[in-house]
């Protein structure tokens, strides 16, 4: 391990734990609602990580994470199959969809897993979804543009 990969690793680790501690505290100990998923932890990987990858830019992370939790949504609510069934086909579903809208963030692929175990209502679009994504996205740019000074969002 060089000097380099040492810094990167502190580094992401401490504004995960930031950022994560900052939706965290919002959900326990306030009442405006909920702002942690699980699939926000993976998330940090991209986005401290390799801020620099396509897929921890900010529309893959928001639409991502948007279109991954309706495509969940749709199926627990519409789709009257077995669990065993609804859950890989909303996967494959949100997956093939992110691919083909060019929004594709990786931890995103959990969401539907997530939505149809939790069997949230639509309410959980706006909490924890949008409003932690959006939540998420700040730290990010506040992080690396202006305290790492690396070029975020990616102007690709």
């Amino acid at each position: 391990m060089n000097k380099e990969n040492i810094l990167k690793s502190s580094l992401a680790a401490l504004f995960s734990f930031l950022t994560i501690g900052a939706l965290t505290l919002l959900t326990y100990k306030t009442e405006y609602g909920i702002f942690l998923i699980a699939s926000f932890g993976s998330s940090m990987v991209l986005l401290y990580g390799y801020p620099e990858s396509p897929f921890a830019q900010p529309k893959n992370v928001f639409f991502g994470h948007l279109v991954t939790s309706i495509v969940g949504l749709v199926f627990l609510h519409f789709v009257p199959l077995p669990i065993f069934l609804t859950i890989p086909l909303a996967v494959g579903f949100g997956v093939g969809l992110m691919i083909v809208l060019n929004v594709t963030h990786p931890p995103a692929g959990g969401n539907p897993i997530i939505v149809i175990i939790g069997s949230v209502s639509f309410d959980y679009l706006l909490s924890p979804v949008i409003t932690g994504s959006v939540i998420i996205i700040i730290f990010a740019i506040i992080v690396n543009k202006f305290i790492l000074k690396k070029s975020y969002p990616s102007k690709k």
